[in-house]
C-alpha cells in the first residue's frame, strides 16, 4: 500500500513535536502531522495527527483535534480525539466531547454534550511543500 520512503516520511513526521512556550500567545491555527504541546495561549484551532497535550496554565481558544490527548489546561472550543482523551484536575472544557475513550481525574470541570465510541478516523493535515518546490512548479 505505501512504499518504504513514504512509510518511512510518514513515521518521521509523526515524531515531530511542537512546542507553543508558557510565554508566548499564538493568533491562528496550528496544525501538525507530530504532537503538539501547549503551555502558552492559541487563539485559533490546534490540530494534530499524533498526541495534543496542555499544560496547567495553557489556554486554548477554539477547536481541537487529535489522535489522543492529555489537558490540564483551558479550552473553549469542541476536542474531537480520536483514542484517548485524559482530563487532568486542573483541566477545564467549555465546549463539545467526541472521543472513544475518556479518563476524567477528580477536580476536572467539563460544560457541555460528549459522545464515545466515536470511531478513529484518519486526521488530513496539510503539508506545506518546501519553498524550492513551489518555485519549480
Amino acid at each position: 500500500m505505501f512504499s518504504k520512503e513514504e512509510k518511512k516520511s510518514t513515521n518521521e513526521l509523526s515524531q515531530i513535536s511542537n512546542v507553543i512556550g508558557r510565554a508566548t500567545v499564538l493568533e491562528g491555527s496550528i496544525e501538525s502531522a507530530g504532537n503538539i504541546r501547549i503551555e502558552g495561549k492559541v487563539h485559533g484551532n490546534a490540530k494534530a495527527k499524533a498526541k495534543f497535550v496542555m499544560g496547567n496554565e495553557a489556554y486554548v481558544h477554539g477547536n481541537v483535534v487529535a489522535r489522543s490527548g492529555e489537558v490540564a489546561g483551558k479550552v473553549n472550543g469542541n476536542i474531537e480525539i480520536s483514542e484517548l482523551l485524559i482530563l487532568k484536575p486542573t483541566a477545564i472544557i467549555n465546549g463539545d466531547i467526541l472521543t472513544n475513550q475518556l479518563v476524567v481525574e477528580p477536580g476536572a470541570t467539563f460544560n457541555g454534550g460528549c459522545k464515545m465510541g466515536h470511531l478513529a478516523k484518519d486526521i488530513a493535515i496539510e503539508i506545506p511543500q518546501s519553498r524550492a518546490t513551489e518555485k519549480q512548479a
